[in-house]
């Protein structure tokens, strides 16, 4: 029986005790909170051969340790995991851990932005070829959850953020994908070289008869292809690469430029705007070198609606269209959505702080023909205003209370004209005011739902 510390008793490390414990490992719980502040999400985890060390110092609890696992809110530079390491203790994560003890083949895919609307509709693809199907990860639905009851021929789609390459291993997917890479999670990576190498992490492990699927399109991915060790595949929106998925004459092709199979009109795909037709484009490469078939493809970008909180319409009141992109937490991610528009928008942007740089989405806002108005709000509402004039956008307001998320929707109500939308899409982590950006969509809808009409 091993002794493992699990590190972060958040949803990941939740999933991975139980799964150790399931294997018959003793485990040792430990995070900053108290077990009273943690409240209900221990209650099945109150077994034998499971010991809480909640609230105490990790470093303090390493003595006698096989193992320690972090969750991805725990950095790799936290003190206990270099204290364990001096020692002579592995640390992982938990999609490490879920990948030692699970079978099945796994595509993993990674990037800024898409990521969710991908790996979903990527499991969506696998779903409908009849194949079993888990999709897992950064998505919301630990790793850890499923690894014990997984078989030989499942599909593990495995969406993976840059906290939880941190911690992998001998992690290795059969196909990976990197969908973009621009500026997010300063506050914790502190350079965009880290940054970039950490996702980069995504195919370390991959080799022959191995494929990673990346954006032709993306200088900073087109200059890692040649680290990898695997095929490389390409999904480009705009060109035609040597080999991958592409758009020709308004038409999805993967394959060889000169030998390529259509895989279905543009049009044809349901999801809407240019960033989900890259996420189409991803999904189709990753699906079309896992062998699914063609028809399949091609059905399920015709039915794929989308991912809640992702350029989501909510309701219409009193004319006005409500839509729900909580999940843009990058400004680059609320250029996408802002690209999508097609009529008189406001807009509402802030949040908590990761040291975004503002310049770029404040000039695209600036040069929209559809942002008419734009509400600042949260933490970093200043910041936002601040980045929007130096842009030369003026139409900026901010309610009298910023940190009320209702005064920030009443506000947006009483701008917004009928025919017109309000588009919730932050640039901005939620941590200001919601417990993630799930909680802060969910709030928008009911605020919305609730405005009289």
């Amino acid at each position: 029986m091993k002794r493992v510390l699990v590190i972060g008793m958040a949803r990941s490390g939740i999933a991975a005790a139980r799964l150790l414990h399931e294997k018959g490992n003793f485990v040792i719980l430990n995070d900053r909170k108290s077990e009273a502040e943690l409240g209900s999400v221990l209650d099945g985890l109150r077994l034998e051969n499971v010991e809480f060390r909640l609230g105490e110092d990790a470093q303090t609890l390493l003595d006698g340790v096989d193992l320690v696992v972090i969750s991805p809110g725990v950095p790799i530079e936290h003190p206990a995991v270099a204290k364990a390491r001096e020692m002579g203790i592995e640390v992982i994560g938990e999609v490490e851990l879920a990948y030692r003890m699970s079978m099945g083949k796994v595509m993993a895919v990674t990037g800024t932005n898409g990521k969710t609307t991908t790996t979903t509709l990527l499991g969506e693809i696998c779903k409908n070829a009849g194949k079993r199907t888990f999709v897992v990860g950064n998505i919301g639905a630990p790793y850890a959850d499923i690894a014990a009851q997984t078989q030989a021929d499942d599909m593990i789609v495995c969406e993976l953020s840059s906290f939880q390459l941190e911690s992998i291993a001998k992690f290795h997917p059969l196909i990976s994908a990197i969908l973009n890479i621009t500026e997010d999670h300063m506050n914790r990576h502190k350079t965009m070289e880290r940054y970039i190498e950490l996702k980069a992490r995504v195919f370390e492990n991959q080799k022959d008869g191995d494929s990673v699927v990346l954006n032709y399109d993306d200088p900073t991915l087109r200059a890692l292809a040649p680290k990898a060790m695997c095929r490389v595949v390409w999904f480009s929106r705009t060109q035609i690469p040597p080999f991958g998925a592409f758009v020709r004459e308004e038409t999805l092709y993967f394959g060889a430029p000169d030998s390529a199979r259509a895989i279905c009109g543009v049009s044809e795909v349901r999801i809407p705007g240019p960033h989900n037709l890259e996420n189409a484009l991803a999904a189709v490469a990753c699906a079309m070198q896992a062998g699914i078939p063609v028809a399949v493809i091609r059905h399920t970008l015709r039915t794929f609606k989308g991912v809640e909180h992702r350029i989501e319409t909510v309701c219409t009141r009193r004319g006005v269209t409500y839509i729900n992109d909580s999940k843009a937490t990058n400004p680059d991610s609320t250029v996408k959505a802002v690209e999508t528009m097609n009529r008189p928008t406001v807009l509402l942007l802030g949040g908590s702080e990761k040291h975004s740089d503002y310049s770029a989405m404040c000039e695209v806002i600036r040069n929209s023909r559809w942002i008419r108005d734009a509400i600042v709000y949260g933490d970093t509402g200043e910041a936002i205003a601040q980045a929007l004039a130096r842009a030369g956008y003026t139409n900026v307001h901010r309610p009298e209370n910023d940190h009320d998320f209702a005064s920030v929707v009443q506000l947006a109500a009483s701008l917004a004209k009928p025919g017109e939308n309000v588009l919730l899409s932050p640039a901005c982590a939620s941590f200001d005011m919601f417990s993630d950006f799930e909680h802060r969509g969910e709030a928008f809808m009911d605020l919305a739902s609730a405005l009289d009409d």
